[in-house]
């Protein structure tokens, strides 16, 4: 890859770091779209052990590229997401990747579809810690953050993508049973 393309690609995705999500830190500070993106790719990297099978290096590219898209769109959340949303994300997904050398670009791309038809383990794992990331992200964030929706949102979101293996399920559980004390514990 020439220079000056890697350092245009490197300036485009920047915005990745500018551009917020609906999510709060612990800090009180709005989350960015990258910080989601490198949490996600470290809960790969860390549950490697429990997927001896699964090519771990490929589901971290996808937790990596997910929302490279969003560095044109920016975030939408996903309860307010519709198909033209995703259509538009899309598209600028694919602008992204034609910004790279064609070898590169079509990696990414066939991992980017993979991704979106869920056809492959590598893909199912990917999309429940991308859901339990959100999850962990609002537990630890103050609930006066929360939107009302959002107390219902973090008992159901991501539970059907967490029921392809036990490992994902037990997490998502968890992250309920944590929601569940979370929401308690505000009332009292």
């Amino acid at each position: 890859m020439e220079h000056r393309d890697f350092i245009v690609f490197l300036n485009t995705i920047e915005k990745l770091k500018c551009n917020t999500r609906h999510s709060w830190t612990s800090s009180g500070r709005q989350e960015s779209v990258a910080d989601h993106s490198w949490r996600i790719a470290v809960m790969a990297m860390l549950c490697a052990d429990e997927y001896p099978e699964l090519d771990i290096n490929k589901v971290i590219k996808m937790c990596l590229i997910h929302d490279f898209g969003e560095a044109i769109t920016g975030d939408i959340p996903a309860f307010l997401k519709t198909a033209e949303h995703e259509t538009t994300e899309e598209h600028a997904v694919t602008q992204l990747f034609s910004l790279l050398p064609e070898e590169t670009g079509a990696e990414l791309a066939a991992l980017f579809e993979e991704m979106k038809e869920l056809r492959t383990d590598e893909a199912r794992l990917f999309k429940s810690l991308d859901n339990t990331e959100a999850l962990i992200s609002h537990n630890e964030a103050d609930i006066s953050t929360w939107l009302p929706l959002e107390y219902e949102l973090n008992l159901t979101y991501g539970e059907k993508n967490c029921q392809w293996s036990a490992w994902t399920k037990g997490l998502r559980e968890m992250l309920k049973n944590d929601s569940i004390k979370k929401i308690e514990a505000e009332k009292n």
